[in-house]
């Protein structure tokens, strides 16, 4: 069946006809790509259009698509069990390989997404303070939970209001939300909340609003601030873990959190997820401590597998893996600019590595504000164009696109080429 065929078939069985909003296209005026198949830096679709892919699962193919390491560690796994509701040595071999990268890890607790690592992270964050209060940062995404499905509402010193239907004003009133980039608006929530904030939230990279980096000392300013005063810093490293770097970005701008929450890229495209940090926190969990959380999920055999040989494919040459990722990023950087550039139009491309993101505005994008300012009609137009080309990308002005391991720089090339003729 086409793409079309099995849209108009999914929105009978399924809510907008997608298991999630991200996978809907249709804030770019298209309707959504049925995959069929994935190898290296390619996918397939049921049309039988072949696509260079930089949605990556939304992070996690950091080696490409079915990388024969990890498929191979899939199979032997799966052939002794997909869950069997006990514990197994290989949990252990896993937290042990992520700790080894994140210092600031002395403990962690495996789960089955990012969603719960952070929901679980906030949890315990109160838990140890015994505060309430949590500040996240308008455009950073931490997951579905009610806590953070909250807007700046009249501005970003206000109290949080539920941006989403079923969310209580109960669930969001001990949400603050602070403008990313600037402290000044950290600061005055912390003033005007005396010894009632938990913790501070932040993907340390926005990654669900493009791609925004923190400007040079507003990381190390935040943890000045959170540590002065009680607070816990919690970096959200769902995204950015191993890919920025074999530490994250706590390891790229020399940050280091609290507590720390990790997916996708250690589950090797399985679903999993992390949270660890200070053994003095963990150690708050149960049953070792009175703070509650449990999954029967949790520490999947199969996906903590595939978690192992990603991780290991990475650690065999890691200097080698994560130069040939910011090669290929500075290369499809430059050219998209050079394209940009001879058509004269305004644009922001922001790249962190191997995450990237192309605005059209000619402003400077360094907070959710300034990229909700950006033309996503001129996005739709240049992301339709791309598609038709057999160029993969996010269906949304407001994700980052993801490079890996498996790109070549003829996919590079190829994609300029389709750029060239999507931009009018």
């Amino acid at each position: 069946m086409s793409n079309s065929e099995l849209y108009r078939e999914a929105l009978k069985v399924m809510p907008g006809g997608v298991n999630s909003p991200v996978r809907a296209f249709k804030s770019v005026g298209a309707e959504p790509v049925f995959s069929v198949l994935a190898k290296g830096s390619k996918i397939w679709d049921s049309d039988g259009s072949e696509y260079i892919d930089y949605i990556g699962s939304w992070g996690p193919a950091i080696l490409g698509h079915t990388h024969e390491d990890v498929i191979a560690a899939v199979i032997e796994a799966a052939t002794y069990g997909l869950s069997f509701g006990t514990a197994t040595e290989n949990e252990i071999r896993l937290a042990e390989k992520i700790m080894h990268f994140f210092p600031g890890i002395e403990m962690l607790r495996l789960v089955s997404s990012g969603t719960e690592a952070t929901m679980s992270a906030l949890r315990l964050a109160r838990g140890y303070t015994k505060r309430d209060k949590v500040i996240k940062f308008a455009g950073c995404y931490h997951g579905h939970a009610d806590s953070f499905l909250v807007a700046a509402g009249s501005g970003a010193m206000t109290l949080g209001v539920p941006n989403s239907p079923g969310v209580t004003e109960g669930a969001a009133k001990d949400t603050l939300i602070a403008k990313f980039n600037d402290i000044g608006s950290v600061e005055e929530l912390i003033a005007n909340n005396p010894d009632q904030v938990a913790a501070v939230i932040i993907e340390p990279v926005i990654g669900n609003a493009g791609v925004i980096p923190p400007v040079d000392g507003f990381l190390q300013k935040l943890r000045a601030v959170t540590e002065a005063n009680g607070i816990l810093l919690i970096m959200d490293e769902v995204m950015t873990g191993f890919r920025l770097a074999p530490g994250g970005a706590q390891e790229l701008y020399g940050v280091e959190g609290d507590l720390t929450t990790l997916g996708k890229v250690i589950g090797g495209g399985m679903p999993v997820g992390a949270f660890g940090g200070k053994r003095e926190i963990m150690e708050m969990m149960a049953p070792a401590g009175p703070v509650y959380q449990a999954g029967t999920l949790s520490g999947n055999p199969v996906s903590v597998a595939a978690g192992l040989a990603t991780l290991k494919v990475i650690e065999w040459d890691m200097l080698k893996f994560y130069n040939n990722l910011e090669r290929m990023g500075a290369m499809l950087e430059a050219g998209v600019r050079d394209i940009l550039d001879r058509k004269g139009l305004s644009y922001q491309y922001q790249r962190v590595g191997s995450m990237a993101c192309l605005y059209f505005t000619d402003e400077p994008v360094v907070s959710y504000e300034d990229a909700a300012t950006c033309d996503t009609e001129k996005f739709g137009e240049y992301y339709r164009g791309t598609l038709s080309g057999g160029v993969l990308m996010p269906p949304s002005q407001f994700e980052a696109f993801f490079i890996g391991d498996a790109h070549s720089e003829a996919d590079i090339e190829k994609t300029l080429e389709v750029i060239e003729g999507a931009v009018v």
